[in-house]
Parts: C-alpha cells; structure tokens; sequence
C-alpha cells in the first residue's frame, strides 16, 4: 500500500506542476484590467494635451511664417496656408516653403487649420488674417485657438476661438 501512495502522491505533485488554476488565472486578468482602466485615461488625457500643444506651436509656425512671407516678398500677408508651403525647387510667393504640406492642408495633429482673409489693401496685398485650429473630434482636443497678425495666440474652452478670447498663458 505505501507504494501505492507514492504513486498516487507523485501524481498529484505532476499534475499541480502542470499549469494554473482558475483561479490564479482570473486574478492576474483583474490585476491587469484594473492597471488598464487606470492607464487608459490619463494616456487620452496626455495624448489631448500633446495635440493641444502641437496646435499651438503650428499656429505660431504660421505666425512666424507670415512675417517672414511678408518681410520677404513685401507684399503683405499670404493668400492662403498653401503659398505659404511649397515643395517644388522654386522658392517664390506662391509656394514660399516655409511650412509643411500638412500644416497648409488644413488638418495636423488632431486639430482642423483655418485660414481666412481679414483685410487687404487697394493692390489686393493680404493686411490682415485669422487663423483658427479646432479639434477634429473631443477626443482630439479641448480648447479651440485663435491667431492674427497680431501674434497672439487665444483660446477657448467650448467653441470656436475668436479675436476677443482670452489669450494663452
């Protein structure tokens, strides 16, 4: 009989070396759910800080870019976001370079660029322009910014930023 015990013993420590339980299984599918709903959140949330970042620095990329348009070529602003890229050889008003071709697309980094016409001159030369960056979904972004020939770059938490928001700090 003690033969048949060993036998019957060693099986059980054979059998208990095989795998894991059911149990041991489930808590290690709660551990990680529970790391998963308190990682999932704060990513979302840092990943629409960084577009909102990225959308204010490419409104001061166009900003910047406009200046150095209207310094270059003297005559004004640029007519849209497009004359302000450019990927040919030929550098010249209408395909200046100085930003991206994404940028001048209208949409980078979550956030939809729009580019509007204020004010020009009697020759028809850009004086003044706006420059909105909206979120393409909420997901993508909160705040909506707002930018001129003025530099400034304002935001606005629930619409459409405009020239009367509150400027970022």
């Amino acid at each position: 009989m003690s033969g048949q015990r060993n036998q019957t013993g060693s099986a059980k420590s054979e059998r208990s070396k095989a795998g894991f339980s059911l149990i041991e299984l489930l808590i290690v599918v709660a551990v990680i759910l529970i790391i998963a709903a308190i990682a999932i959140p704060n990513f979302i949330r840092s990943k629409m800080m960084a577009n909102e970042a990225a959308a204010v620095q490419n409104s001061r990329n166009v900003t910047t870019a406009e200046v150095v348009y209207s310094t270059t070529y003297g005559i004004g602003f640029s007519p849209t976001l497009v004359a302000l890229s450019g990927s040919s050889a030929i550098v010249d008003q209408n395909n200046a370079g100085l930003i991206d071709s994404v940028l001048a697309a209208g949409a980078k980094s979550g956030y939809a660029f729009t580019y509007n016409v204020l004010t020009q001159d009697a020759l028809g030369h850009v004086t003044g322009y706006s420059l909105n960056a909206d979120p393409l979904t909420p997901s993508t972004g909160t705040r909506h910014f707002y930018t001129d020939q003025t530099s400034v770059i304002r935001a606005n938490e629930t619409t459409t930023a405009g020239p009367t928001d509150p400027a970022i700090q």
